[in-house]
Order: structure tokens, then sequence, then C-alpha cells
């Protein structure tokens, strides 16, 4: 008699009895995907009319579509903290970097007995060049908690290669010498297939911190000049095809979990690591956005964010609770049962309660200690705030009415602040004073690079 895996067994059931069995019984497959470079403005779902996202508003429609999620205004900050749980004034060292005795969510779902798997970008070790003190520094892949990778950006400081056409890229600690002629981020989705569907006994923890739809601008095998055009060139103009081909690995992503059985129990979170880049600029129905990234504005934080657990998220939720990159890991741990490390703190609150349709614990206000250097290659300001759904608040200070100011050209001056805007400024610095109970507002104020301190 044939023995029926665990993926075979839930993909036979009819699809009523796959939604009980996975909300009431086995621990959840999970599969985390981010998008790089990705502001909130850039779906459909979300009001865009520069860009189709076909699959991505249908991944909205088909679970929970959050509709006030943020990330750090950069890649490094915002990873870390996804991956930490924690915010960056308790663990960061340098841009580009994370330290190798660092737990993350790859650690603590191996100790829960989970296989784990990631594929895309990595960007934690040695970003600099020889001759500075963070050349050969930070955390490999294979210290991360994760069994399995397929990485670009993983070991090769500033001489990383492509990650787009003919990329560079690391297979569990091999130089891939196929990727001739292919594009990079087609390589990521097979691995990422093949790591899934592998039989065992075990659920997965897969990780797809995607490659685009970050810069240099590149075209896309689906881009109207790929056969016969330089795959290198660097122009804004290819922006609207990596948004498209994104969109398309998410929906490859989908068909796969459909077709293979896995989508009965697996949670799907979708997200985006920061804004736009600034190259770009995006029409809504409302507004023209330019690309934000790296500023702390909206469009430098506010991202995309998705959640589907087949019969537990329910159809086309919508849910306007704050979220942060640290919320992910506590999320995670509560879906699958597993435990974080004693002693290492826990900066996020899980939102696996909203998932579920449940109110939860949504935050009244959210906060941001953001300091990329050193390493940053560009001076943006290091700063702390706190916000809510209308006001954000910086610690020097200033207070924007975002419903009225979107892009923070003019603070609400004292003299003129409303009853709300009193009151937002009140609950906000109550934010900021008890993050700073936790730990003193303490920035990174000299390069070792030479650069003058701000």
């Amino acid at each position: 008699m044939s023995i029926l895996t665990r993926r075979h067994f839930l993909g036979s059931l009819p699809s009523a009895a796959r939604a009980a069995q996975s909300s009431r019984g086995m621990r959840p497959n999970i599969l985390l995907v981010m998008a790089d470079d990705l502001g909130y403005e850039c779906l459909g779902c979300n009001g865009s009319t520069s860009y189709r996202t076909p699959n991505l508003d249908r991944l909205a429609g088909k679970g929970i579509r959050f509709t006030h999620a943020y990330a750090q205004p950069l890649c490094t900050p915002t990873r870390v903290q996804l991956m930490t749980g924690q915010l960056n004034f308790r663990n960061w060292r340098a841009f580009g970097l994370m330290d190798p005795k660092e737990k993350t969510f790859g650690h603590a779902m191996q100790r829960a007995g989970y296989r784990t798997g990631i594929a895309g970008k990595w960007q934690f070790y040695s970003y600099e060049e020889k001759g500075s003190p963070r050349f050969q520094a930070g955390m490999k892949p294979e210290q991360s908690g994760f069994d399995e990778y397929l990485l670009w950006h993983d070991l090769l400081t500033e001489d990383k290669g492509s990650r787009y056409a003919d990329p560079v890229l690391n297979e569990n600690g091999k130089l891939r010498r196929d990727t001739k002629g292919k594009y990079g981020p087609d390589l990521e989705m097979d691995f990422l297939e093949k790591f899934m569907e592998r039989k065992s006994e075990k659920p997965f923890f897969a990780y797809y911190p995607m490659t685009l739809t970050h810069g240099p601008f590149n075209m896309t095998p689906k881009s109207a000049d790929w056969a016969k055009g330089n795959r290198l060139k660097d122009d804004p103009k290819y922006y609207g095809d990596m948004v498209s081909y994104m969109d398309d690995s998410v929906g490859r992503i989908m068909k796969f979990l459909d077709r293979t059985g896995l989508a009965s129990n697996t949670l799907l979170l979708f997200y985006a690591d920061n804004g736009t880049p600034p190259e770009v600029t995006s029409q809504t129905k409302t507004r023209t956005i330019p690309g934000g990234k790296g500023k702390t504005t909206e469009a430098g934080m506010r991202v995309p964010m998705f959640a589907h657990w087949a019969g537990v998220t329910g159809e086309g939720k919508v849910c306007p609770d704050l979220i942060d990159s640290t919320d992910f890991l506590p999320t995670i741990m509560e879906a699958t049962g597993a435990k974080w490390f004693d002693g290492l703190p826990l900066d996020g609150r899980s939102f696996l309660p909203q998932i579920r349709g449940k109110k939860g614990n949504p935050r009244q206000w959210a906060f941001a200690h953001y300091d990329p250097h050193p390493g940053c290659k560009q001076p943006f300001q290091a700063t702390r705030l706190t916000w809510d759904h209308r006001h954000k608040l910086y610690m020097d200070g200033r207070l924007f009415d975002i419903d009225k100011d979107y892009f923070e050209q003019s603070p609400i001056a004292p003299g003129s602040e409303s009853a709300a805007d009193r009151a937002a400024r009140k609950k906000l610095q109550a934010g900021l004073d008890q993050m700073a109970k936790v730990m003193p507002p303490k920035f990174n104020k000299y390069e070792t690079d030479g650069r003058k301190p701000y």
C-alpha cells in the first residue's frame, strides 16, 4: 500500500476539508515574500494607475489586505528588523551587515522542526569594499538559520554582479555556473518551488526576499527589447516592466501552491522593504507620487502587504491596523508554535488574530528609529518618529497631518494646532518618551570613512 505524504494527503482532501484540517490540526507552512523597493502606490488594489498588478490584486481579493503596513525607508534596516523582530536601536551594526551572533526567524523555525529555505537577495555580509573596517564582516547565509539557499550579493561585497540577466548566484555555498542567458528571478522561483515541493513530513518555512524591483532598472524577459537589446542597460523606463514581472512571479507562486495542494495549509505573506526608488514617479487615482525611498515620508515607508491562509483569512478582507516589520516574527511564531530565544527581546506584536478575523492587539501608534549609518552611501538624516493613521511626530517636535500634507512639506505650527492635532501630539510624544525609556535616542554621529558628522 502506498504511503501518502503530508502534502499529498492535504491535496487529496476536498477544499472544505482541507481548510478545516489546516485551521485546526497540522502546523502551517509559511511562505514570506518581500518585494524590493515597491511602494504602496504601485499596486492596482491600492489605487495605482501606472502599473498592472493582476496577481497581487487577486491575492488581495483571496485573503486580507493591510492598508497601513510600514517598513523602514531603506532595505537593510527593514530586513534586520524583519528577521530578528527587534527595532534597529537594539542590534544595528552597519548598512549591509547583520551581526553573525544574531538569532533570526530562520533559527527559530529550525528549532521548531521546520525545513527552512531562502532565495533572492542577501546583503548581510561584507557590503563594503576592501579597506573598510566592515570588509568581510557580517552574517554569512549558512549562519542565518536556513538549511538551503540560492542568493545574490551574499559574499561578493560590491563586486556582486548582475541580479537579473546572467545573474551571479550562490547555491548552498557554490557559485552557479549555469546562469548565462537566464534571468535571476526565474532561477530563484525554480529553487523555491523545488524546495517547497520536496517530499518531507516536516512543514517548511520559505523566505523569498525578491531582487525585483530594485535598480538597476533592467529589462525583463517580457520587455519588448529583451531579445536584441542590452539586457544590463539601466533605464527607469523599465521599472514598469519590473513591477509586472514581480507580479507575474507572485502569480506563479499562487499557481504552484494550488497545483501542488500546498495552498491548503500554507500561510502566504507578501510585504515590501521600503518605498519606490526616487528615479520613479507613479500615478494613483488621487495623486502623483515621486518615489520616496530613503525618506521617512509615507512614500518612503508605507508599503503593500497581504496575507492568505485557506479557510482562515476569509476573502476580500481589509485591515487598517498599523503593521511594522518587527511584527512578522511573532506572527509566524504564533502560527507555528515556534519559540523565541531566552534573553532576547522582541519588539513586534503578532497580527495573527487579525489574519484569523479577530481584533487582536493593534497599535495606537507606530515607531521608527532610523539611522542607516555607518555604511549607507547617502547622507540620510538619522531620526526617531511616531505616527498613527493621520499624524506623524518627529523627535525634533515637527508634527505633520498626513491627510493634508502627504509629502510632509509644512509642519503644523504650534500656534495653529487644532484640538485633534494637540491630542495627536500628546499621544505620539508619549510614544517617543516610552521608547526613549527602553533605549535613549543615540545615533551614529560619525562615519568611519571620513564623512562629516551630521
